[in-house]
């Protein structure tokens, strides 16, 4: 196996000889092995083991091997310890999700810290197969069965072509030793149900399973391309426009093509949405009309779909309370207070009133259902929604627009509009400048 996976490195990886390595270390059988055969090609590394705090003295046992490990190979070993159902429990997900986000997220700050240029973990051709139908199984799309990417950012997998029958002949043949965990063998996940009653029957029907396997990922991956340089296309014409809070997409685009449902799908399937006949009937749905997922909204507006994070009900909660003229940091920018003499035109930006007509403290707010403004330069007043409405701003814009108050009553509608009723007039003394910067 170390010639064959010489060659892999200098065929594909060769990047990595030259690069400050971790090696994500379980004290099993792969990633040790993993670890001997970096040492073996003298690669600079150094070993990360999460203790998830699982197993109780087996999880320190295996604590314990790495850092011995670490020694023997004359390799720094950094560990790390978890209160995993903790963290289960806090974030709503499962133990196995919660296990890897911390994982994951622990190996980069890992990486930005100490400058290390890869993770390498010891995915194989094996776990590759049981994800194909792990995913197979729970339903997906064409991106679920293209399998492990090799290289996935700066996570790097270089055992991904070798089998776990390989691993354990290698690690044998060397007398290396390793930690089994126990709950490898237990039912009770899907993965360990596949790889110890599915797979071995699928390879006594075919022994070549995995050969064929790899064959069956080349040209799923080479059809993920044709899909992916199509759905390029379209998404080039298709989003009319990008800012910080929303993409927007024009329907006319996705009505065009010959399957609207692939292409919704394939565009929006990273944020969340799970009801794909909701999202094609968006397209023909009145105008208001939108689908949720857990992290973003998608909304038609006349003639777009208008993808936004759902965050607005995060921000309902943020007020500023404002008691003297001192510049106050918001999450729009610096609000800032000047007295003049003089009063120059109102911009979008910058507003001019009688600071006599204020009364302190004011409050700085996202607007609300039922707020009402006297819009400067008019004789009545008119709803905050009905103004919005008119000026025909977007949802992400109508969700993310704020007002400054004085005694609950509107001064002005921040960016957009001053209020008539705190306007500067012949009789006022004092002019206060108000800008958001």
């Amino acid at each position: 196996m170390f010639k064959s996976f010489s060659q892999h490195i200098n065929q594909e990886l060769s990047f990595l000889k030259e690069s400050k390595l971790i090696v994500a270390i379980s004290g099993g059988i792969d990633s040790v092995v993993l670890a001997y055969l970096c040492k073996d090609l003298d690669f600079n590394f150094a070993l990360a083991h999460c203790n998830f705090s699982l197993r109780g003295n087996e999880s320190d046992a295996d604590e314990d091997f790495v850092v011995k490990l670490g020694e023997d190979m004359n390799v720094e070993a950094f560990t790390q310890r978890f209160d995993t159902e903790i963290y289960a429990k806090d974030n709503k997900s499962s133990i196995q999700m919660a296990a890897r986000e911390l994982r994951y997220d622990w190996f980069a700050e890992l990486a930005e810290q100490l400058k290390f240029d890869y993770i390498l973990t010891a995915h194989h051709a094996d776990d590759n197969l049981e994800t194909f139908l792990i995913n197979f199984t729970r339903g997906t799309g064409l991106n679920g069965l293209t399998g492990i990417p090799m290289i996935n950012d700066n996570v790097v997998r270089p055992l991904l072509p070798f089998s776990r029958k390989t691993i354990e002949a290698f690690a044998r043949e060397n007398n290396i030793e390793w930690r089994e965990d126990r709950s490898n063998s237990s039912r009770k996940y899907l993965r360990n149900k596949l790889r110890h009653e599915v797979v071995p029957i699928l390879k006594e029907i075919n022994p070549q399973l995995l050969d064929s396997f790899q064959n069956t990922l080349d040209n799923l991956n080479d059809t993920a391309d044709i899909v992916e340089e199509s759905l390029n296309a379209v998404a080039k014409r298709a989003i009319a426009g990008v800012d910080n809070d929303a993409i927007s997409f024009e329907i006319s685009e996705f009505l065009k093509v010959n399957n609207p449902k692939a292409y919704l799908f394939e565009m929006f399937k990273d944020y969340g949405f799970t009801e794909w006949n909701d999202v094609v009937n968006l397209l023909d749905a009145e105008t208001g009309k939108y689908v949720q997922s857990n992290t973003h909204k998608l909304t038609k507006h006349r003639d777009l779909l208008i993808l936004t994070n759902t965050y607005h009900s995060e921000l309902v909660s943020e007020s500023h309370l404002i008691n003297d003229l001192k510049p106050i940091e918001t999450s729009l920018g610096i609000l800032t207070f000047e007295v003049l003499k003089e009063a120059s035109n109102n911009l979008e930006s910058c507003i001019f009133v009688d600071k006599e007509k204020l009364e302190f403290p004011l409050e700085l707010r996202l607007w609300g259902t039922g707020d009402v403004f006297q819009p400067l330069g008019m004789k009545g007043s008119k709803k905050i929604s009905k103004y919005l409405k008119d000026e025909k701003l977007t949802p992400s814009q109508k969700e993310n627009t704020w007002v400054l108050t004085s005694n609950h009553k509107i001064v002005w509608v921040v960016n957009k509009r001053a209020d008539e009723r705190f306007k500067v007039d012949e009789r006022t003394t004092q002019i206060l400048k108000i800008e958001l910067q």
